[in-house]
């Protein structure tokens, strides 16, 4: 009897129970949607709804009949585009960068953190994260202006060092194999040290149990990187890799254009200095919106693909 009372008095609160709306949830959590609604109208205001501008890329655009009266033209721009050699020396030059980039400058931000992750003496690792994030706000013509002073033939100190032990100085910036050496070990001594942030976040989230029982294990340091610090800060990386391999069309077009010459236009010429110098500086908007289109697919491509196969792998990828 009892018993059957108990079912019942259950019943009749989980009756008395109502489900909770979606405008309670709103309301109880509305201070952290405030928080949300800044960067929701930014993407809104400067991603969104400037996507409407592709559509100059099928069109012949005249500013000064507008965007309404110019005519459309199709893929006119983009057929045109295809055919010309000189797309593929841009392609070339610009996936090259990249890769460059993927393979020297990816690795070192994570090494470089295990590295300041390993320093017991908290000022002198203050003092390092401090010396390793400054240059990231040195502007690129501070730091092309700093290759020119190290680099160039009549000032540069590396070829006064050349100089007096009698050889013949070298034209390092003109050099069409060292060019995009150069832009990596210019990103690397920039960016590197700021690039660890990130990891150095991932690495403090590592629970030090882990640690301990390596240490139980008898793990030495370097066991324990391999075996607990890696594996812990995977995700980030697979996350941030990513997110690179999306950009693999872009490069830093302010260094790109203030390190290029003439005589290393074949290996600096990028999609960024084209549609500078054609879609501004000719004023012809619809081809330069038609390279931007085409490099936001493939960025597209690359993420959807990369993002399949590190899901294939086994691990989380960015959906």
């Amino acid at each position: 009897m009892k018993t059957q009372e108990a079912v019942l008095d259950s019943n009749v609160v989980k009756a008395r129970v109502r489900p909770r709306s979606i405008w309670s949830d709103y309301v109880k959590y509305r201070y952290m949607y405030l928080l949300v609604v800044p960067g929701f109208l930014f993407f809104v205001v400067f991603k969104l709804v400037p996507m409407w501008g592709l559509l100059v890329a099928f069109k012949d655009y005249n500013p000064v009949v507008g965007f309404f009266d110019s005519p459309w033209v199709g893929l006119k721009f983009f057929n045109e585009m295809f055919a010309d050699e000189h797309f593929y020396i841009m392609l070339r030059n610009t996936l090259l960068i990249n890769i460059f980039g993927l393979v020297f400058f990816f690795p070192l931000p994570i090494l470089l953190a295990i590295m300041l992750n390993e320093v017991r003496h908290e000022v002198f690792k203050r003092i390092n994260q401090s010396l390793v994030y400054m240059p990231h706000f040195l502007s690129w013509v501070v730091i092309a202006s700093l290759t020119f002073f190290m680099l160039s033939v009549d000032v540069g100190l590396v070829n006064k060092l050349v100089r007096l032990v009698g050889l013949e100085p070298y034209s390092f910036l003109n050099d069409v194999n060292l060019f995009w050496a150069m832009l990596t070990a210019q990103s690397i001594w920039k960016d590197a040290g700021w690039g660890t942030i990130i990891f150095l976040a991932a690495i403090a989230g590592v629970n030090t149990e882990r640690y301990e029982a390596a240490v139980v294990d008898g793990a030495n340091r370097f066991r324990q990187i391999w075996h607990v610090t890696l594996p812990a800060i995977r995700p980030t990386i697979v996350i941030l890799l990513i997110l690179r391999l999306g950009h693999m069309t872009d490069v830093n077009f302010e260094q790109v254009l203030l390190m290029m010459n003439p005589l290393v236009r074949d290996v600096g010429d990028v999609f960024d200095t084209y549609v500078y110098n054609n879609g501004i500086l000719r004023g012809m908007y619809s081809v330069g919106v038609a390279v931007g289109f085409f490099k936001g697919l493939v960025g597209l491509a690359l993420v959807m693909a990369s993002n399949y196969v590190v899901k294939k792998m086994g691990h989380e990828g960015i959906y």
